[in-house]
């Protein structure tokens, strides 16, 4: 998990043209960054996981809402070198851990941190963090498990603007943002403003 835990900033991808799956990781490359969740919203997810991964052996490439057996098995065959979900299902947890894939599951309650932390996760998505309660709800929870060495990665709602909000507790390890790479402006094919706004993030969260 340590390779997931480099970067600051996931961004959290949308693809409905798998065809767009290579130069968006190059535009992300350019910007600086080598890891990118390619969520399993769309048809085209799998195949946009397996190109990225066979072009940019380099990348940090990641299936995303992985929510059941079957989307766990085409991320993994497709090449996902981790996997997220927006909650947490043991079953899924077993499938990616049989592969040797890590994979970090979604919680918003203190008991969905105690079923990640039972089926062996430490690294957990706190989703969807803005509509919870953001940055306040997601200390206050953390605490009683600081001893476990729990790491959170907020996604949903977060931003530019509030990023750092997140990136200032210390039980934060990254934070993933849908605005790094949006769907409007993959289809348009903005490659050079998605690097721009990758290079404006990793500036910030340096700060």
């Amino acid at each position: 998990m340590s390779d997931l835990h480099k970067f600051p900033v996931i961004p959290v991808i949308v693809l409905d043209d798998a065809n767009d799956a290579e130069p968006l990781a190059e535009a992300l490359l350019a910007g600086g960054l080598n890891i990118i969740e390619v969520t399993f919203r769309t048809a085209a997810a799998a195949e946009s996981i397996e190109r990225i991964a066979k072009a940019f052996p380099e990348m940090q490439v990641g299936a995303g809402t992985v929510v059941t057996p079957e989307q766990a098995k085409r991320a993994i065959d497709a090449g996902s070198k981790f996997g997220l979900a927006p909650g947490t299902d043991p079953e899924t947890i077993a499938d990616f851990k049989q592969q040797g894939v890590p994979f970090i599951p979604g919680i918003m309650t203190p008991s969905d941190i105690q079923a990640a932390v039972k089926a062996g996760c430490t690294s957990l998505k706190f989703f969807p963090a803005g509509a919870a309660g953001g940055p306040k709800l997601l200390k206050a929870m953390a605490a009683p498990y600081a001893n476990l060495g729990i790491k959170f990665c907020p996604t949903g709602g977060v931003t530019l603007d509030n990023m750092n909000d997140y990136l200032s507790l210390p039980e934060v390890f990254a934070i993933g943002g849908t605005w790094l790479a949006t769907k409007a402006q993959i289809q348009a094919k903005e490659w050079g403003t998605i690097t721009q706004q990758v290079k404006d993030a990793l500036a910030k969260a340096s700060v």
